[in-house]
């Protein structure tokens, strides 16, 4: 390595020190637009989860009032004696919440705080971090 004369060092050090701010507000500005990305990806996915959630509400509110009504009619008429009635409408009632409960399950996998959180900003944050911690030391020990 060749010798560093003082007047080069501090020129130096003064650079390190610029550019370390300088590099430093890119890196955040470029991190505050990854986490814009993501949010924005975020929120696309907890629409489609709302949205399942409701086409689940609905389907289960239809269901259950034509389905039951219909359907309660036809096995008590066909299968059951005229007294258990009761029967026919407790079996669509169960066929009825089973697909409700299908449909409102994967809307809350899309709803779910996990599915929220922006994983490349943490990850690139910490990333961050350590390139920081670096330069501060490396510029720390060439002086």
């Amino acid at each position: 390595m060749l010798p560093v004369s003082p007047l080069q060092d501090r020129r130096g050090i003064g650079a390190l020190v610029r550019a370390l701010g300088e590099g430093s507000a890119a890196l955040v500005r470029g991190e505050i637009r990854l986490a814009r990305l993501e949010l924005a990806a975020a929120a696309v996915g907890l629409g489609t989860g709302v949205a399942f959630m409701a086409v689940a509400a609905v389907l289960a509110l239809l269901g259950g009032v034509s389905a039951i009504a219909g359907v309660v009619l036809l096995i008590g008429d066909q299968w059951l004696p005229r007294d258990l009635y009761w029967v026919a409408a407790l079996l669509v009632l169960v066929v009825c919440g089973a697909v409700a409960a299908i449909v409102a399950r994967r809307g809350l996998g899309l709803v779910s705080p996990a599915q929220l959180a922006p994983q490349e900003t943490m990850v690139t944050l910490k990333e961050d971090a350590e390139w920081m911690k670096q330069r501060l030391t490396s510029g720390a020990t060439s002086s």
